[in-house]
């Protein structure tokens, strides 16, 4: 049995990677319990666990054209997708080096390897996201612990929902449309759900994936190559 910890695992991804990992010992945290932004409170949390497994899901997202965009906004997002990211690691990356075992997963999205408009703020956290996870994976090479991330497009989660909500609410398309615009971002032609999102996830997590190291799974259909 593994110790998996899935930040933003109240989320709909994260309740979906949680169920994933089922006969594991699974720690989903919320806010209340780590918040990913303080060194603290990260370090407390992680200070007496053996982390076999870490899922950095928590995210946050928000768009508007760069000139709308505040620098609240911006650090925010970049705060939680990217420092968020990189605090956890840099908690549970030593205990994994002294077992010479771990695996580290991000969920990251397309947007950490294309730009679109009117999301500088995630697409930079997103962006900071992957590469945290290459430049880890070249710290780790040879050892038996990996660093990867997950990028899907759009899933279907309340995230997701969120923006369905206010293309519907700034245009004159109704839920059914904006979906479908949504999915008309990449080739699959459809949302992602999240137990595929999940699936990934468990996919670059398993024992048996130690050759698989500072890669993006791209889950989009075969829109990003």
């Amino acid at each position: 049995m593994r110790t998996v910890v899935i930040t933003g695992g109240h989320g709909g991804i994260g309740r979906a990677v949680a169920a994933a990992f089922a006969g594991d010992k699974v720690l989903a945290p919320g806010r209340d319990e780590c918040d990913v932004t303080s060194e603290e409170s990260v370090a407390a949390y992680f200070a007496e666990l053996e982390v076999d497994v870490l899922v950095n899901n928590a995210g946050i997202s928000s768009s508007a054209p760069l000139a709308r965009t505040s620098l609240a906004d911006w650090q925010e997002q970049i705060q939680v997708n990217g420092t968020g990211a990189f605090l956890c690691t840099k908690a549970a990356l030593p205990g994994m080096r002294s077992r010479d075992s771990g695996r580290i997963v991000v969920v990251a999205s397309t947007a950490g390897l294309v730009g679109a408009r009117y999301t500088a703020a995630y697409t930079a956290s997103k962006h900071a996201a992957v590469g945290l996870m290459r430049a880890v994976a070249a710290e780790v090479a040879g050892t038996g612990v990996t660093a990867n991330a997950v990028c899907p497009t759009f899933v279907r989660t309340p995230m997701t929902q969120r923006s369905i909500d206010r293309i519907v609410s700034t245009t004159d398309r109704n839920v059914a449309e904006a979906e479908a615009a949504l999915a008309k971002v990449s080739p699959l032609g459809r949302l992602v759900e999240a137990n595929e999102v999940a699936f990934a996830v468990k996919f670059l997590a398993a024992p048996e994936a130690g050759a698989i190291n500072g890669q993006t799974l791209v889950l989009d259909g075969g829109g990003i190559q």
